[in-house]
């Protein structure tokens, strides 16, 4: 388990209101996962989780509860965002979880503006 940062639960109360704590983590199951499912992605990205968690350009709900796509863009050659997939953790999960990332990969400004079209959006940086 490795600790990523901290969330501000200002910002990510438009997941759920329930949130336990603000400390982040993404365990070795979940590093193994986004390299094996997005191997390109995670050396650029791992970096930058921090600033993408504590400054995120938007919120998307996600089909899973207490979790979150937290996007945010990235100023790479390619000009792309970064989503990643953050699980709240609330006081129905055991005692002394913490706030996880579930995956994280680039998606296009084309990807972005799908979502925008075709999901809720729960947060909008101004």
């Amino acid at each position: 388990m490795y600790l990523i940062g901290k969330i501000n639960s200002d910002i990510y109360k438009c997941i759920t209101k329930d949130i336990r704590t603000d400390e982040v983590i993404i365990t070795g199951n979940q590093i193994r996962h986004i390299k094996e499912r997005h191997p390109d992605a995670y050396e650029m990205i791992v970096e930058y989780l921090g600033d993408v968690l504590s400054e995120p350009d938007y919120i998307i709900e996600d089909k899973h509860p207490n979790t979150g796509l937290v996007i945010k863009r990235l100023w790479t050659s390619e000009g792309q965002y970064v989503q990643v997939v953050l699980k709240i953790c609330t006081t129905e999960d055991e005692p002394g979880y913490k706030n996880s990332i579930i995956s994280c990969w680039e998606i296009s400004e084309g990807r972005l503006q799908n979502y925008l079209r075709n999901k809720s959006i729960l947060y909008k940086r101004e």
